[in-house]
């Protein structure tokens, strides 16, 4: 189906056309090659961005994490002096006082029983915690956690507490607390990490905001992928993923883990500051870059092509068409600056039509010069004709006898039919045809003049058909029809009911390759006379050298000749009418 719709086409038939599509064949693989590599750099680079994202944010991170594992340290280093002091708890609570105070970091530090009750702890008295997010996490899940607690805030807000389960032996008695305030975490960011818009939080493993943005809690839901839950994205560690935030804008998010278990950091980031919005050019430069290297290389490749061949090859097919419509004012001229091989063809072509033209010239000065000997042979023997009729009808004169007369005149009407005939033929345009229906119109026109007087009242029809003969069939038919005329002559008589005698000759083509010659005469009411038979040996003799065959009819009042005969192709080909066959004949459209 493919190959027939192509070939209803002419552009995929030309070389331009295939050209390029080898061409796009020869280029094909370097394009994949380079769209293949592209992309593997590309994935190189943005898995390096990635990596690059997750050294920024565990940088951005650093601070964080070492106060959380210092925190972490300091709580395993109290859990001895609880044990040792948790009799006296005034002990136990001085120690803990005491250590916050030579401490900035934490603001809290003291152990819960787990029952609930708090009383050895940086803040004096006795407190129930039973009611504290921390003490709640804890009893849900024994053991190191950082979360968020109530405790060691002076200004009403959470903070961040880092727990350590305390143990003697197996036994569980509570829990150390070492409490830090969210400032106190997020000062510890490290800044300049890009620009403004990068933002980096870090949250627990239950989900919980410890710290994070550049002016606390305002801005921390601009930092959340938007419909993902922070949990959610623990699988997701040592890793960046892109996705949209609250606020609708593509961002990049990387999660590196802080305190492994316990802590995680995400930085989020713009695309142009994360380096890979960079990557999404290369990688539609890849697709991009082997297209226009395809067009680019097309089009040298066609320019060059049009330059070299396509141009020459053309002017070269435009000589051959005025060439071949009959232009022989000269041969066509050499193309110049064209290629050695085209040079060479147009060359030969010149060379060729060269020697056409002259040949042309001397065939046609032979052809007229045989053509006007042919016309002078016609004439000098209707000339002769003319004159051994002229000698006839003299001797016609001289003669008393009236059948001798009747004899000599119709050798007379048989000598002018063969001299009309070649009357006809030195006139005639084309000496290999002869226009029988004028011809026997000629014939007819000068037996009517010769042998009907007048006052004799006789009607001379006639009904010829445009009919082209070769001379070897236009002899033999016009003396038949001559014969067959005398007769009709001859024996005419009364046209029925007082008309006047007629005679009618008709000349028609029944088929391309058969034609009929009828000749018809009134015979009136008197028996047909009879004659010397001549004439009817004649009408036999001239219709078999037309390979023909004759039918009389002699019915009430009228007798027919009728001659059916085989026409002869005639093989004429008129310069003005001859057929050029060019190579783009069968191209729709195409003019010459």
């Amino acid at each position: 189906m493919l190959r027939g719709l192509l070939d209803g086409w002419e552009f995929p038939k030309g070389l331009g056309f295939r050209l390029g599509g080898l061409l796009s064949l020869a280029i094909l693989p370097i394009g994949l090659i380079s769209v293949i590599q592209t992309l593997h750099l590309s994935r190189e680079y943005e898995r390096s961005a990635e990596i690059a994202l997750l050294g920024r944010t565990a940088t951005a991170a650093a601070g964080e994490r070492a106060l959380l594992q210092g925190a972490l340290g300091t709580a395993d280093a109290l859990g001895p002096a609880v044990l040792e002091t948790m009799d006296n708890p005034r002990a136990c609570a001085d120690i803990m006082r005491s250590f916050v105070q030579r401490t900035v970091n934490f603001a809290y530090a003291g152990f819960t029983r787990l029952d609930g009750t708090s009383e050895c702890s940086s803040v004096p008295g006795v407190h129930d915690m039973t009611q504290d997010p921390a003490f709640k996490h804890f009893v849900e899940s024994p053991g190191t956690l950082v979360t968020t607690s109530m405790i060691g805030s002076e200004d009403g807000e959470s903070s961040v507490i880092v727990i350590q389960p305390l143990y003697r032996g197996a036994e569980l008695l509570g829990y150390i607390g070492v409490a830090m305030s969210h400032d106190m975490l997020r000062s510890t960011h490290v800044a300049g990490l890009g620009g403004d818009s990068v933002q980096v939080l870090t949250f627990n493993n239950l989900g919980q905001i410890l710290s994070g943005g550049q002016d606390g809690k305002a801005s921390l839901s601009d930092l959340l992928p938007r419909d993902k839950s922070l949990p959610s994205l623990l699988s997701r560690s040592e890793t960046t993923f892109s996705d949209y935030s609250a606020q609708g804008e593509r961002r990049i998010f990387s999660v590196v883990p802080v305190v492994p278990g316990l802590v995680y950091a995400m930085g989020s980031w713009t695309r142009s500051e994360s380096g890979i919005a960079g990557i999404d050019k290369t990688r539609r430069t890849a697709l991009v870059l082997p297209l226009i290297l395809w067009a680019a290389s097309l089009s040298v490749a066609y320019f060059a092509v049009y330059r070299l061949v396509l141009r020459h090859i053309r002017e070269l097919r435009g000589q051959m068409r005025r060439f071949a419509i009959g232009d022989r004012s000269a041969p066509p001229p050499i193309l110049k600056d064209a290629p050695t091989e085209i040079g060479d063809m147009s060359a030969t072509f010149h060379n060729m039509a060269r020697i056409l033209i002259r040949d042309e010239d001397a065939m046609e000065a032979a052809v007229n010069e045989k053509t006007v000997l042919l016309k002078e042979v016609h004439h000098r023997v209707k000339n002769n004709l003319q004159l051994i009729a002229s000698i006839i009808n003299m001797q016609i004169r001289v003669i008393d006898h009236d059948d001798a007369k009747r004899v000599l005149r119709s050798v007379q009407d048989r000598v002018a039919s063969l001299a009309t005939i070649y009357r006809n033929l030195y006139q005639a345009e084309h000496l290999d045809s002869v226009e029988a229906d004028r011809l026997l119109m000629d014939i007819i026109n000068q037996m009517v003049n010769a042998s009907v007087g007048p006052g004799t009242g006789l009607r001379v029809e006639t009904d010829l058909q445009p009919l082209v003969l070769m001379p070897d069939q236009a002899v033999p038919l016009s003396l038949l029809a001559t014969e067959a005329f005398t007769n009709a002559l001859k024996y005419s008589g009364s046209g029925g009911d007082g008309r006047p005698p007629w005679v009618r000759m008709t000349l028609r083509s029944e088929s391309p390759t058969e034609a009929v010659l009828e000749v018809e005469n009134s015979t009136g009411d008197a028996p047909m006379a009879e004659g010397t038979g001549l004439g009817s040996q004649l009408i036999d003799a001239f219709a078999s050298q037309l390979e023909g065959r004759t039918e009389f009819d002699h019915s009430a009042g009228r007798f027919s000749m009728r001659l059916h005969f085989r026409v002869e192709p005639v093989q004429r080909r008129p310069a003005a009418m001859a057929d050029v066959v060019l190579t783009s004949a069968a191209r729709p459209g195409s003019q010459h």
